[in-house]
């Protein structure tokens, strides 16, 4: 063997290592292309949900006033429905007014000094 055939068979054999490095890395590209859309499939009704229900109307307003210990707080929250807003009112007086979570449930768990309920203001 020559000195010019050696070069030719190094020079198919580096050929032939490029050829398949190629082939792998478009096999890596479309593999994380896979991923991409598979991230996109489930992502997208997720955030679509999140956005949904972030958009609801409030459509009643109520304000609470809760006393716990001789500390009063007033409190106003809106949602869709009376129930949710009163509760959601006093959940955040009550944070207000205690620490620990059994004082809070103990001040969620009291009659409210005031409840006032409406149409909530757009």
């Amino acid at each position: 063997m020559t000195r010019i055939d050696i070069d030719r068979i190094a020079r198919a054999m580096i050929s032939e290592e490029a050829e398949r490095e190629k082939g792998a890395m478009a096999e890596r590209r479309s593999g994380a292309w896979r991923n991409v859309v598979a991230a996109l499939l489930v992502l997208t009704p997720i955030v679509g949900f999140v956005v949904y229900s972030s958009l609801q109307v409030a459509t009643i307003e109520c304000e609470v006033c809760m006393r716990y210990e001789s500390r009063e707080q007033c409190r106003v929250a809106s949602a869709a429905r009376r129930e949710e807003a009163v509760r959601s009112a006093i959940d955040n007086a009550c944070a207000l007014l205690t620490s620990g979570m059994t004082n809070t449930i103990r001040c969620g768990q009291s009659n409210p000094l005031r409840l006032r309920c409406g149409a909530a203001e757009r």
